[in-house]
Formats: structure tokens, C-alpha cells, sequence
């Protein structure tokens, strides 16, 4: 009976592997942030080897399997779709994988195998895809402030200075991602500004936000008080004044009629004469 050669067997159980789940007993974590490029090495590099596969099983997706056959250069894969994992150059030379751009999806095990003649070596990644969170501060109702850091991953942390009365609450977005949201206020606390400092893997950031204090509050609306009521005088003087130059006095009656109904006042003008 003819048999396969020693290679060729090698390259149909790295194909048959691709069958199988990845258990993923990593040899290393590797962390990569998304939108960027990874590269994956594929160790050890030893000239006597036959074959290289990686086998790719991304989270909640079926494995794929990339195999190169050093002999005669041949490559072949398996189930492969996603055309932003590839070899990062050509395999006869570099069996290292790369993932250009990292997307979210791309969380899970990637596992390299070299076949050579003294032995059968690997090394497993397990990747995770890191995303920044978008990171707002502003006023909510009822006198709150809120900070949120939407679609991170992982989840962020959220400082604020000075520290107030609280509620966090975190939002798993079903990606992977998570937002988070903090509500404070300052009932009792004569309070300027405030800060948020929102802490994550991928960097952190600080965002403040000026508040108005009750002395100043109250300081506003008395400057808004005294505004409103100089406007108003100026308005009733300009009127009077147009009356006595002998301006129409149809004009003056509507030009008043609508000042004060955009004041919540209406004054009714039936029975003016015309005198123009």
C-alpha cells in the first residue's frame, strides 16, 4: 500500500484542525486597541519546519485556518472571510499573522502551529480589543451634573472632585462595550466648578464644568431684573416720544400692542383714529 509522505500528512491534519473549537490555553494575552494594526509572531521560527497554521477563532465565530506548506509554497485556507486577517508578509519568510484594522469582533484565540522534523511547537494569543470610551460632562436636570463615558471597553471608572452625592450606573451596549454613567450634585456645598476624571486602559481624561453658587445665582437674576425693567422704561419713552412729533399714532398703538403681547399683555386698539 503507497503512503502519503510525511509532509503531506502534516498538511491534512492541520487542515482537519480546523474542525475543532479553540480551547485557548493562552501562552500570552496580547491587548491591541481598535483601529489599529496587531501583529501576531508566530515562534519559534525553525528552519527545519514544514508547516505553519494558524488557527483563528474569533469570539462567537467559527474557527478559521490558515495553513503554509514551506516545501513547495503552498498556502491554503479554511473558512476565512474576513479579509483584514492575513499573513503580514509572505509566509515562506514571515509566518507571523496580522489583523489590519483591529475591529471588536476580533476578540478570541489565535493559535500558531509549526510542523517540523524534530517536533510539532505552538504558541497561543488569546487578543482583546480595546475601545475608548467617549467621554461628556454636562448639567442634567433637577440641578445635577452628569459625566458619562459611552461604548468603552472594558468598562471606565468615574472620579469627580470635589465629591458630591452620586448614582453610577453602568450600560452593556451587547458588543462588548459598556457606558457608563455618573449623576452627582452639591445640595449643601457652595460649589464653583467640578471636575470629572474618567479612569481606563486606554488613557485617561479630566473634564470640568463652571456651576453658579446661590450667591451668584441670585446675584444673575437681579442683574436680569434690573435689565428688563430699564429696557421696558426705554420702550414706554420712545413711544411717548414718537406720539408727541406727530408720528402716526396707528403705528405707535401697534408697535405697543406688540410689546406687550410678546409680554404676555394685550391691550386692544379698537376705536384708534388714524392720524397721519
Amino acid at each position: 500500500e503507497r503512503t502519503q509522505p510525511a509532509s503531506h500528512h502534516v498538511f491534512n491534519q492541520a487542515f482537519l484542525s480546523s474542525f475543532s473549537l479553540c480551547v485557548c490555553p493562552a501562552n500570552s494575552s496580547l491587548s491591541v486597541s481598535v483601529d489599529t494594526k496587531a501583529v501576531l509572531p508566530c515562534p519559534p521560527d525553525t528552519p527545519t519546519a514544514l508547516v505553519v497554521t494558524w488557527t483563528i477563532s474569533p469570539r462567537d465565530q467559527p474557527p478559521c485556518t490558515r495553513a503554509h506548506r514551506r516545501d513547495n509554497n503552498e498556502t491554503s485556507e479554511r473558512n476565512c472571510t474576513d479579509a483584514r486577517i492575513s499573513w503580514e508578509s509572505r509566509p515562506d519568510q514571515n509566518p507571523a499573522l496580522q489583523i489590519d484594522p483591529v475591529a471588536i469582533t476580533h476578540d478570541g484565540c489565535y493559535r500558531c502551529e509549526v510542523a517540523a522534523a524534530d517536533g510539532l511547537f505552538g504558541h497561543t494569543y488569546y487578543l482583546r480589543v480595546l475601545v475608548p470610551p467617549k467621554v461628556t460632562l454636562f448639567r442634567g436636570i433637577n440641578g445635577t451634573v452628569v459625566c458619562r463615558a459611552a461604548a468603552g471597553k472594558p468598562s471606565a471608572q468615574i472620579f469627580w472632585t470635589p465629591e458630591g452625592d452620586c448614582d453610577t450606573e453602568e450600560e452593556p451596549l451587547g458588543n462588548g462595550t459598556v457606558t457608563v454613567e455618573s449623576k452627582c450634585h452639591w445640595e449643601d456645598l457652595q460649589v464653583s466648578n467640578v471636575s470629572c476624571s474618567v479612569s481606563h486602559v486606554t488613557g485617561n481624561k479630566s473634564l470640568f464644568l463652571e456651576l453658579e453658587t446661590g450667591d451668584q445665582l441670585s446675584l444673575n437674576l437681579t442683574i436680569l431684573y434690573i435689565t428688563s425693567s430699564i429696557s421696558v422704561a426705554l420702550v414706554i419713552a420712545g413711544s411717548i416720544w414718537l406720539w408727541r412729533i406727530g408720528c402716526c399714532r396707528y403705528s405707535v398703538m401697534l408697535f405697543l400692542q406688540f410689546y406687550w403681547a410678546r409680554r404676555g399683555k394685550v391691550y386692544g386698539i379698537d376705536g384708534v383714529e388714524l392720524i397721519c
